[in-house]
Formats: structure tokens, sequence, C-alpha cells
């Protein structure tokens, strides 16, 4: 059976800025991938550029979040 909780990953400087590295969140309180970030880091408005992913396939804010799935929020890549 599929757990009703989506796992929310944090990377890097992003695990500084909202004070964890992982949580658990209720799947039926959110329905995408912003709502997950909201609830998640009790509304704190999303950095510029931050890429987001879903079981570990890059995707936009508003992609749909079900029970089960892994989010996850990366800072933005940087070269030089």
């Amino acid at each position: 059976m599929t757990k009703a909780v989506v796992t929310v990953k944090f990377f890097a400087s992003l695990r500084e800025h909202v004070g964890q590295a992982e949580t658990e969140i209720l799947a039926s309180d959110v329905q995408t991938v912003a709502a997950v970030w909201l609830l998640s880091t009790n509304d704190m408005a999303l950095p510029e550029n931050t890429l987001m992913a879903v079981n570990m396939e890059y995707v936009d804010a508003d992609y749909p979040v079900r029970q089960g799935d892994e989010v996850a929020f990366f800072p933005p890549v940087t070269g030089g």
C-alpha cells in the first residue's frame, strides 16, 4: 500500500535556508509542488530559480503531486 504522505527533501543551501533536510507531509494537504514547498516551509517564499523534482524527474512548480511521491528542492546550479 502506498503511503498517504509526500516525502520532501531539501538540498545544499536550501537545507540551511529552511532548517531541515527532509520532512513528510500529508498528501491530502497538497496538490502541486508549489503547495508542497509552502506547507513544508511554513509559507516561506520559494527562492528564485529553485530546481524542483518529483520522483527524480525535474518538474515545474505547478506539477501535480500524489501520495507516495518524493519531492526535492535544489538551489540553482551555477557555473564558472
